[in-house]
């Protein structure tokens, strides 16, 4: 369509290119809008600077998530689905898009588009970056400029019609979630599909450290949250044993004994994964500990201390057995 369409918003006009179906999707916080954008210079050229489909991907956002470029929720809620249109957006609102575009082009190039970046707001991120790492974005950062912004418009999805990454959740979304992905662990424990499982119990755990980060450390609302941390990571640690990954328990193990050390269950797990790896000094006295914090684990503990006495002989006598052979004289010699 030649006619141009000016949105109730100062500092942008629109043109339909191609006309979309149905009515005017009702966005909400978390709908999830999918779209293709290309990005072009106000000039004569129309010079390209971001085409999504060159990246071999579509633009997701998350409605109410403080996505950096705000315009373009507001540019979206304008299209119906299937619908291209055209946008002319002036300065006032493309001063930040240097920086979106970047962490666009790391992701698209398997980077991380947090990597260097202060925890400050936008503006105050913009100043801190001397370069983009990208000669057109930082032209774009030097000189803002009016750009144009043509949109095809995929779906909109309402928040309860897609499974949300943990990070687009809000607090009360995050707490409901734990449970169920506790529980998500637990069934595939049961079926002994433990990689599985150990990826629901660090979500969650990547749900509740989330949260926590925003509580003051060892006050009430951290240690709630901390109260539902601990069994999850006892479980992602069981987890691990059975995968073998037992230098992973170590770490995990020690960071929780760090800040709870009367906790009998990660001695034990620590104990096991020692004793996995040969340190034989540092599984007995976790298992001891286990022993004198939990008498209930007693017998659990005699069986895991007899088990670790015969491996460690059998150990002693292959390894006797493989220096003597070092040492012995070729015959004839």
């Amino acid at each position: 369509m030649e006619e141009t369409y000016l949105l109730n918003v100062e500092g942008v006009k629109k043109k339909i290119l191609h006309g979309g179906q149905g009515e005017l999707p009702k966005l909400q916080d978390g709908s999830k809008i999918t779209f293709h954008f290309q990005t072009l210079k106000d000039d004569f050229e129309r010079t390209v600077i971001d085409d999504s489909r060159e990246a071999g991907m579509p633009m997701e956002i998350i409605v109410g998530k403080m996505f950096k470029l705000e315009i373009w929720e507001t540019l979206l809620s304008s299209m119906r689905i299937g619908e291209v249109a055209e946008f002319w957006c002036d300065t006032i609102h493309t001063g930040m898009y240097a920086l979106v575009s970047r962490g666009m082009r790391r992701i698209a190039e398997g980077r991380d588009p947090l990597e260097g970046q202060k925890h400050r707001c936008g503006m105050g991120n913009m100043f801190d970056y001397h370069s983009t790492g990208y000669d057109d974005l930082d032209e774009l950062q030097r000189t803002p400029q009016p750009l144009i912004f043509i949109m095809e418009l995929f779906r909109v999805e309402d928040p309860s019609a897609y499974k949300r990454d943990t990070w687009a959740m809000n607090k009360e979304e995050k707490l409901a979630a734990v449970p169920v992905l506790h529980s998500e662990g637990n069934r595939l424990v049961l079926r002994r599909e433990f990689a599985q499982a150990a990826a629901k119990y660090q979500e969650a755990v990547i749900c509740l450290r989330n949260l926590q980060a925003k509580e003051k450390p060892w006050e009430d609302g951290w240690l709630k949250l901390e109260s539902l941390v601990t069994p999850l990571v006892l479980n992602y640690c069981q987890c691990q044993l059975e995968l073998g990954e037992y230098y992973e328990v170590l770490e995990h193990t020690t960071e929780l004994l760090q800040k709870h050390n009367d906790n009998a269950k990660a001695y034990f797990k620590r104990a096991k994964a020692h004793a996995a790896v040969w340190n034989e000094r540092e599984a007995r006295e976790d298992f001891q500990r286990v022993a004198h914090l939990d008498p209930s684990m007693a017998a659990a503990v005699k069986k895991e201390l007899k088990q670790l006495g015969e491996r460690m002989r059998k150990k002693h006598v292959e390894d006797r057995k493989r220096y003597q052979g070092l040492f012995q004289s070729p015959q004839g010699l």
